[in-house]
């Protein structure tokens, strides 16, 4: 014979234990992209990835310095700073690419979109990340070319800086780590991003020279051909240009940017979006 205690006990309605999230704020798009900076500096491949950037920035200066010795008024802020992008146009991308496929490499991705379900978001903040510091990185340039110009000797050492020339530059890193950025999206693999990144370019060249016509046309299709003028030089000739595009020079760098940015990012986000994270 049960007592009142335990028929109430039996008759009690069941305990609701449903986690209810619904009031929960979302994580800051803000804080996201704190992470993404944290984990590039936190990994020791990102650390040494940052180390090399800043020292070949300094040490192509510090080669180009030693080289204008004979000729001092060649030490200009605009030669130093053209230098520079030499080696940031080199490595900027891989940042770029480290960015997005240390997660995957690492086996982190899970942790990750747990914490942050939105994979949009995710990669919206690896991507911001990316950039910032490739914009610290042209920051990074411009106070070691500025230092060196300075203290240089030249008789005028701001002699042709123009502010549209520096923004061409600049966007050229930009596009750079973007580049890096779909690249990494694309494959998730960094060896394999990094070698395809690299590699491919390369076989359009060769592919270009067997033939005049896709030679001539190479810049509606070849980053590199349609990236020359934001150099400052014609890449069919060689010759110094103006800072400023002309209206197809814009066309054909917003036809390569389509094909060897967007589309990799484009690709690439479908596959985070529908891959399995494990």
């Amino acid at each position: 014979m049960s007592t009142p205690a335990t028929a109430t006990a039996s008759t009690a309605a069941p305990v609701n234990r449903t986690f209810d999230v619904s009031g929960t704020r979302p994580v800051p798009f803000a804080r996201l992209v704190k992470v993404e900076l944290r984990k590039m500096t936190d990994t020791r491949a990102g650390r040494w990835m940052l180390g090399i950037i800043a020292l070949a920035t300094a040490g192509v200066v510090v080669l180009g310095f030693v080289l204008t010795r004979d000729d001092v008024d060649d030490r200009t802020f605009l030669s130093f700073f053209e230098n520079t992008n030499t080696p940031q146009m080199l490595l900027l991308p891989v940042l770029g690419i480290l960015l997005i496929t240390q997660e995957w490499g690492q086996r982190t991705t899970l942790t990750t979109f747990a914490l942050e379900p939105s994979r949009v978001k995710v990669v919206a903040a690896k991507t911001v990340a990316a950039l910032l510091f490739g914009l610290a990185a042209v920051l990074l340039a411009g106070v070691i070319s500025a230092v060196a110009a300075v203290v240089g000797g030249a008789a005028d050492p701001w002699l042709d800086t123009e502010w549209l020339r520096l923004a061409n530059l600049t966007l050229l890193q930009v596009m750079a780590v973007l580049q890096g950025v779909g690249f990494g999206l694309l494959l998730l693999n960094s060896a394999g991003a990094i070698v395809l990144f690299f590699a491919l370019p390369v076989v359009v060249n060769i592919v270009a020279g067997f033939s005049s016509w896709v030679r001539e046309n190479s810049p509606w299709f070849d980053i590199a051909m349609a990236q020359a003028p934001l150099y400052g030089y014609d890449p069919m000739t060689g010759e110094r240009l103006a800072a400023a595009l002309s209206g197809e020079q814009w066309t054909q760098l917003g036809v390569v940017t389509v094909i060897w940015i967007v589309l990799p990012f484009v690709i690439g986000m479908a596959r985070v979006l529908r891959g399995e994270m494990k």
